[in-house]
């Protein structure tokens, strides 16, 4: 059975372990490319990263962007967005769902 974790800082990673999903609280830049090496040799199907850390670590997401597994998805963290974790998040909903779907404003 595959898992999906949530790598970032402790208060924005905090909430998704509410709703089963395994967090691993950092932000360290080098801490987050050993855990993404570790979970992908695990069971990890998806990885969730907050986007100001996954903007640290790209060439180490890099090396698994023609992988099946697992999916590295940059997403939102507390202090804002850039719009690119937001990008990352609406484009697995319409390939999950099939149909865009615009969340909450006019994010293009």
């Amino acid at each position: 059975m595959y898992k999906i974790g949530v790598i970032g800082d402790s208060e924005s990673v905090i909430g998704f372990r509410a709703v089963g999903l395994d967090v691993f609280p950092c932000e360290d830049p080098a801490e987050a490319a050993r855990l993404i090496r570790e979970l992908a040799e695990g069971e990890y199907a998806i990885i969730y990263i907050m986007e100001g850390l996954a903007a640290q670590v790209e060439k180490e997401i890099d090396k698994y962007k023609d992988s099946r597994l697992p999916a590295i998805i940059p997403i939102p963290n507390k202090e804002g967005a850039s719009g690119n974790g937001m990008r990352n998040v609406r484009e697995a909903v319409k390939r999950a769902v099939g149909a865009d779907i615009l969340f909450g404003g006019n994010d293009k």
